[in-house]
């Protein structure tokens, strides 16, 4: 079919909750993707961080394949020989005393929230029902009712009340008004170690390692939602070791999959996900082998092929060049590792359907912020390559990126 003809279809039969780029993907390998005629773009988003092993990587295409030979889903009810292995693994490459895995990322800091309140509970001896979660302001931590509920953005809130209770909102980066915020009945802090659908915010150096401080002396759980900023993205396995701080429980999901199959999970210490009990809490597909098998071939991929080492390099270089960039519409460019977010004074989506048409693909969030997120396997001169594109649309100076950008200008769309 023709693209145009896809796209009407899913236009008709889907509902509208994304406003997608209109280019219709048919195949992808390493930084690169295809669409249905043939063109080929760089991957500037890597679904959202999904895919820091790149595309198809085929360490882990072949680990899915030898799994799903064998057995696919079990469910709990039974054992199977890929979970114990999983836990093994994340175990040896994280410290952490146990895990619990789930499938999508929303499913990961919804069991984190459960944990926290059965802790304050039944550790901690808050009330029955009292526990309270201090989030941070202009949070991402997914789109369920208790997620959005705590939410700063009015939008993910609008029509879906009424929200559960329990959760006070500080400043991102503010430790007084954190210190502030936290009372007997405060069970857990749950932050981003930089925020990504708001933009790619880079908090103060220090904050991390001073609300972990605070909430060790006040019997806190410090929970890191590492979803988009783990796994290598920021230049580090986890995004909290810029500052040399393990939180009490730690959020994965995304390139925890590679691309290939949903998985994502909850680490933390036996005291914690020790509250659980049979019944307490779970997932049909949860901890699924072929999920599994995935997860241990993409973890080998993170450090096998040195991703946060690569991402570390690459980005400095990246962010210096884009720091250079000689344009008025840009605001800001901020970042760490391969994940950079260029705030403009204008509508972002604009830029990003220009950069489409020059063959590299990116995506707005918060409206005036183009996000980039290449794979971690890009190489230099493809990176360089879409620098360069980037800077065509930027620094244009009245030629037909400015006319183009002109006649899009006034298009929205939504974040992830």
């Amino acid at each position: 079919m023709l693209p145009a003809e896809l796209i009407a279809l899913e236009d008709r039969y889907g509902a509208h909750n994304y406003a997608p780029l209109d280019v219709v993907i048919e195949r992808a390998s390493g930084a690169w993707v295809y669409d249905t005629d043939g063109h080929r773009y760089l991957d500037f988003l890597s679904a959202y961080s999904a895919v820091n092993q790149g595309h198809c990587h085929p360490a882990i295409f072949e680990a899915m394949v030898r799994q799903a030979e064998k057995v696919t889903l079990t469910s709990r009810a039974f054992r199977n020989d890929q979970l114990p292995l999983l836990y093994r693994d994340l175990h040896e490459l994280t410290g952490y005393e146990m895990a619990l895995p789930m499938n999508s990322g929303a499913e990961a800091v919804e069991t984190a929230l459960k944990a926290a309140r059965k802790w304050g509970e039944v550790v901690k001896g808050i009330a029955a029902g009292e526990a309270e979660i201090v989030v941070a302001s202009n949070n991402f931590h997914g789109r369920t009712i208790a997620i959005v509920g705590f939410s700063s953005d009015a939008q993910y809130r609008r029509g879906f009340g009424p929200f559960p209770a329990g959760f006070r909102e500080v400043p991102f980066g503010d430790i007084e008004a954190l210190r502030r915020a936290i009372t007997q009945k405060t069970c857990a802090f749950l932050v981003e170690p930089i925020q990504g659908e708001a933009g790619i915010i880079v908090p103060p150096e220090g904050y991390l390692r001073e609300a972990a401080a605070i909430c060790r002396k006040q019997n806190v759980l410090l929970m890191a939602d590492e979803i988009q900023s783990g796994l290598g993205r920021t230049g580090k396995l986890f995004a909290c070791m810029h500052e040399d701080v393990t939180p009490d429980v730690m959020i994965i999901g995304k390139a925890l999959s590679g691309g290939f199959y949903p998985i994502s999970a909850v680490l933390s210490s036996r005291e914690v996900l020790g509250v659980f009990s049979p019944g307490d809490h779970g997932s049909t597909f949860g901890g699924n082998p072929l999920a599994c098998a995935i997860a241990r071939a993409a973890l080998r991929v993170i450090v096998d092929e040195d991703l946060p080492g690569r991402s570390a390099e690459l980005g400095c270089y990246a962010l210096h060049s884009l720091r250079g960039l000689r344009s008025s519409h840009v605001v800001a460019v901020r970042g760490k590792g391969l994940w950079i977010g260029i705030e403009l004074n204008r509508a972002a989506r604009p830029f990003c359907e220009a950069l489409k048409l020059r063959g590299v693909l990116c995506k707005e969030t918060h409206e005036r912020v183009i996000r980039l997120a290449p794979p971690l396997i890009i190489s230099k001169d493809d990176l360089d390559w879409g620098l360069d594109q980037i800077r065509e649309v930027l620094e244009d100076s009245g030629g037909e990126c400015n006319e183009l950008i002109a006649e899009l200008a006034g298009t929205t769309a939504l974040g992830e």
